[in-house]
């Protein structure tokens, strides 16, 4: 049963990464580097501080490093602990799949870090903005996939790799909001 789902998750991977075209490269580049959110960060930081004030603020702060800290760290730990080499590593597609960037990367690749890092956060200011910023949680949801998706785009990530890490994000994200959600009821007014 694993072995068919590893075998239906390669196939899918060279699927949707043999889509891709030149025309599409730099697009996906640009999506799957962190430091290219950051306008959308700052936008966060800024809705934040209007909506919740600044000692909201420095909660909302603390629980996204630890946020961050937390999804980044577990996937280190199943990247080392399951050892399930990326595409751009594995000897079974890496010759027949489109590799984007110029490296690959680290050689493991379950769970994907990029789509947990992007949930975790998405899932977090889409609860806390539930009813004070229209539409921003439809947003932060569609950035979040095509972060995620472009890891599978330009190669080095595993459908299987991007689901786990949008799961897990999206858990960790919604714990965390109801965390600083109870910190700012801790609070008060």
């Amino acid at each position: 049963m694993l072995e068919e789902l590893i075998q239906l998750d390669k196939e899918v991977f060279l699927f949707l990464n043999g889509l891709g075209t030149d025309t599409w490269d730099g697009f996906w580049m640009f999506m799957t580097k962190t430091r290219n959110s950051f306008p959308l960060y700052a936008l966060l930081l800024y809705l934040s501080f209007k909506n919740f004030g600044l000692k909201r603020t420095a909660i909302i702060l603390v629980s996204i490093a630890l946020l961050i800290t937390c999804t980044d760290q577990l996937s280190n730990f199943f990247k080392y602990g399951i050892g399930r080499l990326r595409p751009c590593h594995d000897p079974e597609v890496s010759g027949i799949m489109r590799l984007v960037k110029s490296y690959c990367g680290g050689k493991f690749g379950y769970f994907s870090a990029h789509a947990a890092n992007s949930f975790a956060p998405a899932t977090f200011f889409s609860i806390l903005f539930f009813k004070k910023v229209r539409h921003i949680g439809d947003f932060l949801i569609l950035w979040a996939f095509i972060v995620a998706y472009s890891r599978i785009y330009i190669g080095v990530h595993f459908p299987l790799d991007v689901l786990t890490g949008i799961i897990i994000g999206a858990l960790f994200g919604w714990l965390f909001a109801k965390l600083a959600i109870f910190a700012f009821q801790k609070l008060g007014t």
